[in-house]
């Protein structure tokens, strides 16, 4: 990560944002990807007089938003055909339809959130599109928890200037946080469900 920094320190700065959008795009695809240091850097540059706040901030919540989009139409349009070949494991066909009604009900408060959720924001996309959740909703809602999370970021490092690491080393701490919380809810959940299967087949 510090390498890619300092390649992209040398850049012109439209070159910066530009970088910032493709990854921020990227990770909702390929994830993890660094675009959260990304953009807090592109806040310090700005915060340092050597970029532009706004461009920072646009770069990453269109990228962002862009992203999930694209893998929102990915779990729309070959989802179905996805789960049915056994490539996502822990989804089984039976179990399918209660997951959908599922997520058409809470799902829009993934979305909100999902930007926060480091690690799981292709999982969301992707499910929202299996789920076939409104379009023009979906990309509404993942466009204002985009630009909540980056507008954050943004600032942080605008706010820090040069010292704009010390974000960077609560992202990490962040982020294992919220996968470690997310793993015991996931846990969690699943004990639950096979704990009623279990009683319920014993009946």
């Amino acid at each position: 990560m510090e390498e890619l920094i300092q390649i992209i320190t040398k850049l012109d700065p439209a070159w910066i944002y530009f970088t910032i959008f493709i990854v921020a795009f990227i990770e909702n695809i390929f994830p993890p990807a660094p675009s959260d240091i990304l953009v807090v850097f592109g806040g310090a540059l700005a915060g340092m007089e050597k970029g532009n706040f706004v461009f920072a901030f646009l770069a990453g919540a269109l990228g962002g938003t862009l992203g999930f989009m694209v893998m929102y139409s990915i779990g729309k349009w070959f989802g179905h055909t996805i789960l049915e070949k056994g490539k996502i494991k822990f989804i089984k066909l039976d179990g399918l339809h209660k997951f959908e009604r599922w997520f058409q009900k809470w799902g829009f408060w993934l979305i909100i959130g999902n930007r926060f959720l480091s690690g799981t924001r292709a999982v969301v996309s992707f499910f929202a599109g299996v789920s076939e959740l409104d379009f023009k909703r979906t990309t509404l809602l993942s466009l204002i928890s985009s630009v909540l999370w980056y507008a954050i970021l943004v600032y942080a490092g605008y706010s820090l200037g040069q010292h704009w690491e010390q974000v960077g080393n609560l992202l990490k701490t962040y982020t294992i946080g919220v996968t470690i919380a997310i793993i015991l809810i996931g846990t969690l959940s699943a004990i639950h469900y096979f704990y009623l299967r279990k009683r319920k087949n014993s009946k």
